[in-house]
C-alpha cells in the first residue's frame, strides 16, 4: 500500500504540472473565442493540428527509449548525454532544412506563411527540452517538472493577455507612440505563436543546465538500441497524433470552403471541454509509466499493474460522468462565444473516447515493459487508419459528428486490441467485472442525464451523487487503506 502511496503522491504532483498549465491555458479558450470568431480560430486550430504531429516526429520515440535505458543500463549519464546529443542534432538538421523549403513546406501545411518561422522555433525549442523534462520524471522529482511545466505556461498566458487585450487599448491611446506602432490590428495569430516562442526559450533556458557540465559522452551502439526500441514508439505517436488532431484537419478539408474553418473552429473549441478527461489520464500516465520500468522486475509487477488500471478507471468514471453532468455549465465558463455552442452534443462522446484512450495506456504495459513496441506501432496504426476511414467517408454528410465518432471508435479499438494482445503475450489479472461495471454504468448515467434528460442538472447531480455513493460503498476499504497507510 504504501508503494501505491507513493505512486499518486507522485501522479498528484505530476497531475498539477500537467493540469494546472493546462487549466491556465483554459483562461485562453474564452479569450480566443472573444477576440476571433470561429474561423480564424479554426485557422489558429490547424497550426496546432501540425504542431501536435511534428512534436512527434522530433522526439521520434527518444523520451520512452530513454525511460527503459536509463533504468535498464549500469551507466545512466551516458544514457542521458547520448540522447542529448542525439535529439540535438536532429533537431538542428530539422530546423535548417524546413526553413530552406519554407516556401513549398508551408503550403503543403496549407497554412500563412507568415507563421512559418515561428512554427519551425516553437518546435525547435520544445525538441531541445525533451529529455530534460524526461530525467526529472526518471529522476522522480515531479516538484521541479511541475515548477518548470508552469512557469511555461505562466510566461505564455502573461503575453498572450498582453498582446490581445492590453497592447490593442494601449495602442488606441497613443495611435504614434510605442505601442502604436508595435501594434498590428487582425495579427491574433501571430501574436499568440510569438508568446509560445517566449514561452518555449524561457523554458530552455530555465532547463539549460542539462547542457552544462557534462562529461559528454557518445555511444553509437547505445543510440542504436535506443532508436530500434523508440521507432515504433514514433510511429505509434504519429497514429496517436492522427486520432487526436488530425479530424480538424480534414474537416478543413472536406467541408465546403465557406464553412470549412467555422465548422473546425466550432469543434475544435467544444473539444476542449473532452480535456478534463485527458488531464486526468495524461497526469496519470506520467506518473505510472517511470514505474511501470522501475517495478518491471519486482516481486509482482503483474499484480500492481492490474491494481493501478482498477484505481484509473474507478477516478476516469466519476471525471467522466462529473463533467457530463456540468456541460453547461462549463461550456458558459471556457467556451464564451454562443456561436461555438453547435458543437456541445459531441462533448460526450469525446470524453468517452479519451476515457478509452486512457485505459489503453494503462493496457500498454505489456509491450513495454517486454520491449515489444512494435505492437504498441501496431495497435495505433489501426486506431488512425479507422480514423482516417471514418472521417473520409463520414465528413462530407455528418460533419464534425462524424470526427467524433472516428475518435471514439479509434480509441476504443486500440483499447480493446491492447487488451486482447497483452492477455495472450503478457497476462495480468484485470478485474474485469469490476472495471466492466463503472465504467458501464458511468456511459449509461451519462447517456441518460445529457441525451434522455436533456442536461438537466438536477437529474445529472442526482446521478452523480449515486455514483459516487456506489462507488464509496464499493471501494471504502481500499480508499481507508490508501488514507492511513504511512
Amino acid at each position: 500500500m504504501k508503494l501505491f502511496q507513493k505512486l499518486f503522491r507522485q501522479t498528484f504532483i505530476y497531475g498539477l504540472a500537467t493540469v494546472l498549465p493546462r487549466m491556465l491555458s483554459f483562461l485562453l479558450v474564452p479569450l480566443y473565442t472573444a477576440v476571433m470568431p470561429p474561423e480564424p480560430y479554426g485557422e489558429l486550430s490547424l497550426v496546432f493540428v501540425w504542431f501536435a504531429i511534428f512534436n512527434v516526429i522530433l522526439a521520434y520515440g527518444m523520451e520512452t527509449a530513454f525511460f527503459r535505458f536509463f533504468n535498464k543500463e549500469n551507466d545512466s549519464e551516458k544514457v542521458l548525454t547520448t540522447s542529448l546529443l542525439a535529439l540535438t542534432g536532429s533537431t538542428l538538421l530539422f530546423a535548417l532544412l524546413a526553413f530552406l523549403v519554407r516556401a513549398p513546406l508551408s503550403d503543403f501545411l496549407n497554412f500563412d506563411p507568415l507563421y512559418f518561422g515561428y512554427f519551425i522555433v516553437i518546435l525547435a525549442l520544445d525538441a531541445l527540452v525533451i529529455i530534460p523534462f524526461a530525467r526529472l520524471r526518471a529522476e522522480e522529482k515531479p516538484g521541479i517538472y511541475a515548477m518548470v511545466k508552469l512557469a511555461n505556461v505562466s510566461v505564455n498566458i502573461g503575453f498572450n493577455l498582453f498582446f490581445l487585450l492590453a497592447l490593442p487599448k494601449l495602442a488606441a491611446e497613443d495611435p504614434q507612440g510605442l505601442w502604436g506602432s508595435l501594434y498590428q490590428p487582425n495579427y491574433e495569430i501571430n501574436y499568440i505563436l510569438i508568446s509560445m516562442v517566449i514561452a518555449s526559450g524561457i523554458t530552455l533556458l530555465i532547463l539549460s543546465g542539462n547542457y552544462l557540465r557534462r562529461q559528454w559522452v557518445f555511444d553509437q551502439a547505445l543510440l542504436r538500441r535506443m532508436l530500434r526500441y523508440g521507432f515504433p514508439v514514433m510511429i505509434a505517436g504519429i497514429a496517436f497524433t492522427i486520432n487526436e488532431v488530425f479530424d480538424k484537419y480534414l474537416l478543413s478539408e472536406l467541408l465546403p470552403s465557406d464553412i470549412a474553418k467555422a465548422e473546425m473552429g466550432k469543434y475544435a473549441a467544444c473539444y476542449k471541454l473532452a480535456m478534463f478527461m485527458t488531464l486526468f489520464a495524461t497526469a496519470f500516465r506520467l506518473g505510472i509509466e517511470p514505474f511501470f520500468f522501475s517495478h518491471a522486475n519486482s516481486e509482482n509487477p503483474r499484480r500492481a499493474y492490474a491494481q493501478i488500471t482498477n484505481y484509473f478507471v474507478i477516478l476516469g468514471s466519476v471525471i467522466f460522468l462529473a463533467v457530463v453532468v456540468f456541460a453547461d455549465v462549463l461550456k458558459v465558463l471556457f467556451v464564451r462565444d454562443e456561436a461555438y455552442w453547435d458543437a456541445m452534443s459531441v462533448v460526450p462522446i469525446l470524453l468517452l473516447a479519451s476515457f478509452f484512450l486512457g485505459v489503453y495506456h494503462n493496457l500498454s504495459v505489456w509491450y513495454k515493459v517486454t520491449d515489444r513496441t512494435r505492437y504498441g506501432a501496431l495497435i495505433s496504426l489501426v486506431g488512425a487508419a479507422l480514423t482516417i476511414a471514418i472521417n473520409l467517408i463520414f465528413i462530407p454528410e455528418y460533419g464534425y459528428f462524424a470526427s467524433a465518432w472516428a475518435t471514439l471508435a479509434a480509441y476504443g479499438s486500440m483499447m480493446l486490441l491492447s487488451f486482447a494482445l497483452g492477455k495472450r503475450l503478457y497476462p495480468i489479472p484485470y478485474n474485469l467485472r469490476k472495471i466492466g461495471f463503472y465504467l458501464g454504468l458511468s456511459v449509461l448515467f451519462a447517456a441518460l442525464s445529457f441525451y434522455v434528460f436533456n442536461r438537466n442538472l438536477v437529474v445529472g447531480l442526482g446521478l452523480l451523487l449515486l455514483f459516487l455513493g456506489l462507488v464509496y460503498r464499493m471501494e471504502k476499504e481500499v480508499l481507508l487503506k490508501l488514507i492511513r497507510s504511512k
